[in-house]
Order: structure tokens, then C-alpha cells, then sequence
């Protein structure tokens, strides 16, 4: 049953990362044609924002080698958009060979989490992704940043709200279209995500989040988001992911999950929900374990679980 709540918005778009955020943590390597046909499958249930995989080098993500490959073979469906990671310029230059329109950025709110993700300080990563905004923008690409490590750091601990400030002001200011507040390791609370958003309410419309259910946390900060303005959400279908460089970051929101919250509120949001737990069940198949997502287990055969 439908119950809505005031203060909330009556259409949410779901940024799905499972095909990239999640199966880059996979321990083995996913066939292209897999991939291809879980993007698929994503799309037929109504998402349309797909990020689709990465152009990192494939020492740093080997999961994300095939991505031309991929963008080769890859049914892109009118209506739906597949933005793809890209850490520098010569990963732009082979995303935008490979037709892409869309990409993003990826920069840390903390010194040591840039140093392990990138081999950078924050100020380093902030100047290589600078000529990456500008030329993509100049090409006509739309660029996501993406802020990491905004609520908590394995290495530092608690993350200072203006430091996360200071890093998206960055981003945002340097051209990026929309940017992507990170809780990478899963330990935010509600009233951590609403003070950051807060703070950066002059940007609402560009703001989306990127929560991990480490803690149990990611539905009720999402919620938290929501009520704070944000329209945009991080998603993964079956709750996959985690973080190659982050050892404590268990997987990303399942899909699923926010899918059923936003059905109950009476948040329109164009997913079919058993349309996309079966797709779910698929890519579990194929990685050979169960989804993690409760949702996805709720609605699954009992022979299945």
C-alpha cells in the first residue's frame, strides 16, 4: 500500500551502477557478452541511466578490461543513457573513441584514500581531472563527479564536512554537470547526509548520492536525501559492489531495495520491480552465489533460496 509523506519528490531518478560499480569488486572476470546482456536487462526494466563500465587501466581494474569491447557489442536502447568511467585524459580519449556522451570523474574527500585510489593527493587528482571536465564538456559529454569517502575514511576516521565541501565546490566549479556525494565504506547516519547536503543546497539540482549498506544505513539515508531535495540516486541491481582500493566497503544500495521504499511512498520512478529482481536473479546465477539484496531474496521461488 502506498503512503506518501510530505517533503518528498514525487519522481526519483535511479543512477544504476551495478553493471560497473558492481561487478569492478568481482574476483572473477565477467564475459562481455554477460555484461552486455545484464545492461540489457537493465534497460528492459526501465532504468535508464546505466553506467555501463570503466576506462581505468586494467592493471588498476581488470574486471573493466573488455570496456570497448563492450560498447561494441553493447544494444544501446533510445531514451537510455550509459555514462562510463574515466580516471584521466587518455581514458577520455578512449571513451569518447568508443561513441560515449556521458562520463565521470572520480576524486576522494580524504589524502589517503586519493593516494590509494588514484597515486594522487587531492589537490593532484583535482588538477588531472581539470583538462578531463573541460574537454569532455567541449565535446558535448555531460560529466558526473563523483566525491568518495564523504562521511567516514578506514585510514582517517571521520571525514570534516567542509573537506567534503571543498572537494565537490571543486568538481562543481570545474565544470561537472552533476556530482555524486560518496559514503564508500557504508558508516553515514541521516543526520550526517543532511547536514553535507546542506551545506551544498545551492547545488541541489546537480546533487545525487552513493550510499553502501555497510551498516544497514543506505535506505534510511537515502530517505534522508530525499527529504533534503536530492532527486538522484546511486543504485546497483541485486546490491552488488563494493570498493577494490577499500577493503571495508561491503556493496552498494541494491536497486531492489530502493525500488520497493520509493513504490510505498508513491515515488514515481519507471522500474519494474519484478522485471528487475529477475534480472538480479540472472546475475547471481552467473557469479554463482545468492543476491544480497532483500528484496530480490523476498520475492525469490523458495526453491531458489
Amino acid at each position: 500500500m502506498k503512503t506518501t509523506l510530505e517533503g518528498l519528490p514525487e519522481r526519483v531518478t535511479i543512477y544504476e551502477v551495478g553493471a560497473r560499480d558492481g561487478l569492478q569488486n568481482e574476483k572473477t572476470i565477467v564475459p562481455v557478452e554477460v555484461k552486455a546482456e545484464f545492461i540489457g536487462r537493465l534497460a528492459d526494466a526501465g532504468l535508464t541511466t546505466i553506467e555501463a563500465t570503466s576506462f581505468v587501466h586494467p592493471t588498476w581494474v581488470p574486471q573493466l578490461a573488455d570496456a570497448a569491447r563492450l560498447l561494441e557489442v553493447l544494444e544501446r536502447r533510445p531514451g537510455v543513457r550509459y555514462p562510463v568511467l574515466v580516471p584521466n585524459e587518455k581514458g577520455l580519449d578512449r571513451a569518447l573513441d568508443a561513441g560515449v556522451d556521458e562520463i565521470a570523474v572520480f576524486a576522494s574527500a580524504t589524502e589517503t584514500f586519493a593516494r590509494r585510489n588514484l597515486n594522487r593527493t587531492v589537490e593532484e587528482s583535482l588538477a588531472m581531472f581539470a583538462p578531463v571536465v573541460e574537454r569532455a564538456r567541449g565535446a558535448g559529454a555531460g560529466v558526473r563527479g563523483y566525491v568518495s569517502m564523504c562521511f567516514g575514511d578506514p585510514w582517517e576516521g571521520d571525514v570534516p564536512l567542509d573537506q567534503v565541501v571543498q572537494v565537490a565546490q571543486r568538481l562543481l566549479d570545474m565544470g561537472c554537470t552533476e556530482l555524486s556525494l560518496g559514503d564508500t565504506i557504508g558508516v553515514g547516519t541521516p543526520g550526517q547526509v543532511t547536514a553535507l547536503i546542506d551545506a551544498l543546497e545551492d547545488h541541489l539540482p546537480r546533487l545525487a548520492v552513493h550510499f553502501h549498506d555497510t551498516y544497514g544505513q543506505a535506505l534510511a539515508n537515502t530517505l534522508a536525501a530525499l527529504r533534503a531535495g536530492v532527486t538522484t540516486v546511486d543504485a546497483s541491481a541485486g546490491g552488488l559492489g563494493g570498493c577494490p582500493y577499500a577493503d571495508s566497503a561491503t556493496g552498494n544500495l541494491a536497486t531492489e531495495d530502493l525500488v520497493w521504499m520509493l513504490n510505498g511512498l508513491g515515488i514515481e520512478h519507471g522500474v519494474d520491480l519484478t522485471s528487475l529482481a529477475e534480472t538480479s536473479r540472472w546475475m547471481a546465477g552467473r557469479l554463482g552465489r545468492p543476491s544480497p539484496s532483500r528484496v530480490v531474496q523476498a520475492l525469490s521461488p523458495k526453491e531458489q533460496q
